[in-house]
């Protein structure tokens, strides 16, 4: 299968540069895979189509201020850094530009010296290993003087750092959001447990990796980026109730779809547990977990349009995406949603 059957034409008008005011006023296109039908709703409607004694599976990952503007000591260069992941302690990986001018050793002031970094050495990949020096508390300082990691595609400044962020949001390390819950409100959510829907959360950090480009031409070939995730008891427990039921398990979002799958035995139970993941999900793939799927419009040719079209069926997902392209759907982190059962 190669990477060109996952194309589609998209006007750069239709890729969202800001959050709509209200979360849940963004569209949803919902298909049927089943019947092959397509719907055009409004977010909120969700919850008609959810049932008593399904369960939901959201990311609780927070999305850290993980963009970093300094300079180097020795020059004066301005330098940008890119926290990707904590290694141990203070050491992280870091993505950096301009990377030619920061070997190893060199050292780099950010916010007037309220936080300082030595890079340690050059990976494989290009990104640095680095060891960040402060005096307090760093998360409290990222708050101060970084900035939200938007993706590429938006150009567009941020006015509320809350809007890339879910309003469940909890456990800090994303470099990215999990876009598909942007979308839910607590009314929302509230309702949707008035209706007898279990909600259950899986923490999965997103890796700015999510949005690398597939260069290879047969899929099969690509090498899949690795995120750190988790999974506690109580939800592992509220998932498998869900199974044993007969309840359907609803991923929000792809980034919760792959802890599922990458946890779960062959009858689609999972249990506490702790790791990280490459797991690559593309046609020929049989899902052991998940049922339905909460996702937002994805890159062409990108890792995500290949997992929707897994679960829903490649001919019938390009065609879904180019309904999307001529109703004027929103796209990407910021845009519309699709609901597939």
């Amino acid at each position: 299968m190669k990477v060109s059957d996952f194309n589609y034409n998209l006007p750069e008008e239709l890729i969202a540069q800001t959050p709509l005011e209200k979360r849940d006023e963004s569209r949803l296109m919902v298909l049927n895979k089943e019947a092959q039908t397509i719907e055009h709703k409004t977010f909120k409607d969700i919850i008609d189509y959810l049932q008593p004694g399904d369960c939901l599976v959201r990311n609780n990952t927070k999305v850290i201020p993980a963009r970093l503007y300094g300079i180097k000591e020795d020059t004066g260069v301005n330098v940008e850094f890119l926290l990707l992941n904590r290694i141990e302690g203070d050491i992280w990986e870091v993505m950096v530009h301009p990377g030619r001018r920061l070997k190893k050793g060199a050292r780099i002031t950010f916010g007037d010296g309220l936080l300082k970094a030595e890079i340690l050495e050059q990976l494989e990949n290009g990104n640095r290993k680095v060891k960040f020096e402060y005096i307090g508390i760093f998360n409290e300082i990222l708050d101060q003087i970084g900035l939200m990691p938007l993706p590429p595609y938006i150009k567009e400044k941020l006015k509320d750092r809350d809007r890339y962020q879910t309003v469940y949001a909890k456990y800090d390390g994303s470099a990215a959001a999990p876009t598909a819950g942007l979308h839910f409100t607590e009314e929302l959510l509230e309702k949707i447990k008035e209706k007898g829907v279990e909600i259950a959360n899986v923490t999965l950090h997103v890796g700015i990796g999510t949005f690398r480009p597939v260069k290879v031409e047969n899929i099969e070939d690509h090498n899949m980026h690795s995120e750190h995730y988790y999974i506690k008891q109580e939800d592992a427990e509220k998932i498998n109730k869900t199974k044993k039921n007969g309840g359907r398990i609803i991923s929000v979002g792809t980034t919760s779809c792959r802890v599922l799958e990458s946890v779960a035995d062959e009858n689609g139970f999972v249990k506490e547990v702790e790791g990280d993941t490459s797991i690559f999900i593309y046609p020929g793939y049989k899902f052991k977990c998940i049922d339905c799927l909460i996702t937002n419009f994805h890159l062409p040719e990108s890792t995500l349009i290949m997992l929707v079209s897994t679960l829903a069926g490649k001919d019938f997902v390009m065609k879904a995406y180019e309904e999307a392209v001529k109703e004027g759907y929103r796209f990407f982190s910021f845009g519309d949603a699709m609901f597939i059962y």
